[in-house]
């Protein structure tokens, strides 16, 4: 395989691994919720869904190790339980609703069928794709990819083109920071140091390119799935904004995105989002489920009983929490997304930014304040919002839930400062 096949290959399977459940339901959602400030909206949840996501790949390619590596500077029991978090949230939460999502837009509507009934036979699929192990990133890249990108652009060219006139006014009080959280619910910052980890142990059973090469590609890959899910995103926010008049103003995830499709490629919209979705969906819990497994076999010196009895126990998971309504899903995965998600965020920039400026005493420093900073985030949705409700009022952006960012802003600075200085003593 050539260089530049080879490149658009692992990039094609990236945005494929990337653009599951969420991916799909959150930004057309987005758009009608956002009327006439898509663009500030768009601009929040590539911040998130995007930017994010394609620092971790980066991060990736620099480490070329596995998710253990992005928390090993702070401690290794840090990074273990840490990683334990992660996969456990993983393969209980974002892997399962596409599960739920594939059910209730490409079987529900067409077959009588039980939600369970469709996790079973969805995650025995998966399982069948987890064990040959080898082949993924070929058959995800060459194939899949590509007709999940067609469709979605059919969508959104035809609906620009065929849209209402007027847009109407945003139901939302500050549309970049609903941008910036509603690409939190994409899971893809997670995403990304699980999936990242597939495709780097991927290109090692592959090849046995120098770690420059794999850098490179990389590298290269992650920029042009970055592309393609920025396309994408932008242009189904637009498509929601666009077409805001056409849904009443408390219609949910499912119903802007299943009616988005009818009102761009007609009845036929229906079949063509269900095979979207089905895709989109599959190849996601496919990434998770194996990304878990291979850091479990790991653990257990490269155990291909460990790899299999986790992918099992994964898909069992799956089948069972899968079976649930996806906003159910979405309500439960809050808390563990304001707990889980500003770590992962550091942890990821830390990584991608050159060692002199990323010690271990900043690393620890920055995840510490971050995790303190992070605590009323997860709180609200465990206990009273008038019990934490003065702490709120205290700090910086966390009426948005992102109190964290300016402290964490703050220590990375303090602390480089103090470490030149040090230095320079000495």
């Amino acid at each position: 395989m050539n260089k530049t096949k080879e490149v658009l290959v692992t990039s094609f399977a990236l945005f494929s691994l990337f653009f599951g459940a969420g991916n799909l339901i959150l930004p057309p959602f987005l758009g009608f919720t956002s009327g006439n400030d898509w663009f500030i909206v768009t601009i929040g949840f590539v911040i998130t869904a995007v930017l994010i996501p394609i620092l971790g790949i980066l991060a990736h390619a620099k480490l070329q190790g596995t998710m253990f590596d992005f928390g090993k500077k702070v401690s290794p029991i840090f990074s273990s339980v840490y990683c334990f978090l992660v996969y456990i949230i993983s393969i209980s939460l974002p892997a399962p609703r596409t599960a739920s999502v594939t059910h209730e837009i490409a079987i529900a509507p067409f077959f009588n069928s039980s939600a369970l009934f469709t996790s079973t036979i969805y995650f025995a699929l998966v399982f069948v794709f987890v064990i040959n192990r080898s082949k993924i990133l070929n058959v995800i890249g060459k194939y899949l990819t590509p007709l999940i990108g067609v469709i979605l652009l059919s969508i959104i060219f035809i609906g620009i083109i065929t849209s209402p006139v007027a847009v109407s006014q945003t139901f939302l009080e500050a549309p970049i920071f609903n941008g910036i959280l509603e690409g939190y619910q994409t899971f893809d910052a997670i995403g990304a140091i699980v999936v990242g980890a597939v495709v780097v142990i991927s290109l090692k059973l592959k090849r046995d390119g120098s770690y420059q090469a794999k850098r490179e590609l990389l590298t290269k890959s992650a920029w042009i799935a970055g592309a393609g899910l920025l396309v994408i995103y932008a242009g189904l926010i637009l498509c929601g904004s666009l077409f805001q008049t056409e849904f009443p103003k408390g219609a949910t995830r499912i119903e802007v995105l299943s009616g988005l499709s009818r009102l761009t490629l007609g009845h036929i919209g229906s079949l063509f989002l269900s095979v979207l979705v089905a895709l989109a969906c599959f190849t996601t819990a496919v990434g998770i489920v194996t990304g878990t497994s291979d850091y479990i076999k790991g653990l257990f010196n490269n155990s291909k009983i460990a790899y299999i009895v986790t992918a099992l126990i994964g898909c069992i998971i799956g089948v069972v929490v899968g079976s649930y309504h996806v906003g159910f899903i979405i309500e439960v995965a809050l808390p563990a997304l304001m707990f889980i998600y500003p770590i992962t965020i550091v942890l990821i920039i830390l990584n991608v930014i050159p060692n002199k400026f990323a010690s271990q005493w900043v690393f620890r420093a920055v995840v510490l304040v971050t995790f303190i900073f992070s605590i009323p985030d997860f709180l609200k949705f465990l206990i009273s919002i008038e019990t934490i409700q003065p702490i709120i009022d205290l700090i910086p952006l966390a009426k948005y839930s992102l109190g964290w960012v300016l402290p964490a802003i703050l220590t990375f600075i303090l602390g480089n400062i103090i470490l030149l200085k040090k230095e320079h003593i000495l």
